[in-house]
């Protein structure tokens, strides 16, 4: 499987387009705000004969959907997050103007409900949903045991964790989930967040403060 990174709008997001050899590929959290942003996933996607089967969201914070209305328009796939998220849609032009965003902001409906369990299936993938709320109250980590990564929005960063002061966060929740859900995955595995660099799971349980 390979995974490629597109950094998205002026919160820096992580969007991520995961495919392998048989040409079939999902959208990890659809940041894309900008026309430019949106030309250059495009173009990736038609050079590498890559066909969308998913478009799927970690949790749905304004910075992680503002291109999910696009996305479902251009490659005819609805989002997919968790139930407990999906009122932060209809907040989602109100968030944008609080943070001096412009740009037209369309909301986009959920296509399905995502929970904890479920399995994504594109190519010859198979990923693991995680429900880790803490962050928000819906998100969601995406598990590969057979590529050994993760990716887990806002969850967890290298040597930090997300946020807690938004609606349907909770820092005792968060710590808690991360130490239950993703600590116990192997050292090895590549974590990939919503926001800078990769870290692995070793390196988080070894040196992220937060976590000690």
């Amino acid at each position: 499987m390979k995974i490629k990174e597109f950094r998205c709008n002026p919160f820096a997001e992580n969007t991520y387009l995961l495919y392998d050899e048989t040409g079939e590929a999902i959208i990890i959290d659809c940041g894309c705000l900008y026309d430019d942003e949106k030309t250059i996933m495009a173009n990736f996607i038609s050079k590498n004969n890559l066909t969308i089967k998913h478009l799927i969201n970690t949790h749905l914070h304004i910075d992680h959907i503002f291109g999910n209305e696009w996305a479902a328009r251009t490659f005819g796939v609805l989002p997919q997050a968790h139930q407990a998220d999906e009122f932060l849609i209809e907040q989602a032009v109100a968030q944008a103007r609080l943070f001096g965003i412009y740009e037209e902001v369309k909301p986009q409906a959920l296509g399905n409900y995502l929970n904890e369990g479920d399995l994504i299936r594109f190519g010859n993938q198979e990923l693991q949903i995680l429900h880790v709320p803490g962050h928000s109250a819906g998100s969601l980590c995406f598990y590969s045991e057979k590529e050994s990564c993760v990716i887990v929005g806002d969850v967890l960063f290298r040597g930090s964790i997300g946020r807690t002061d938004l609606p349907g966060g909770n820092y005792a929740q968060l710590i808690s989930q991360i130490n239950s859900k993703l600590l116990t995955l192997p050292d090895e595995t590549t974590v990939y967040s919503g926001h800078g660099i990769s870290t692995t799971i070793g390196q988080e349980r070894r040196t992220n403060p937060f976590l000690q």
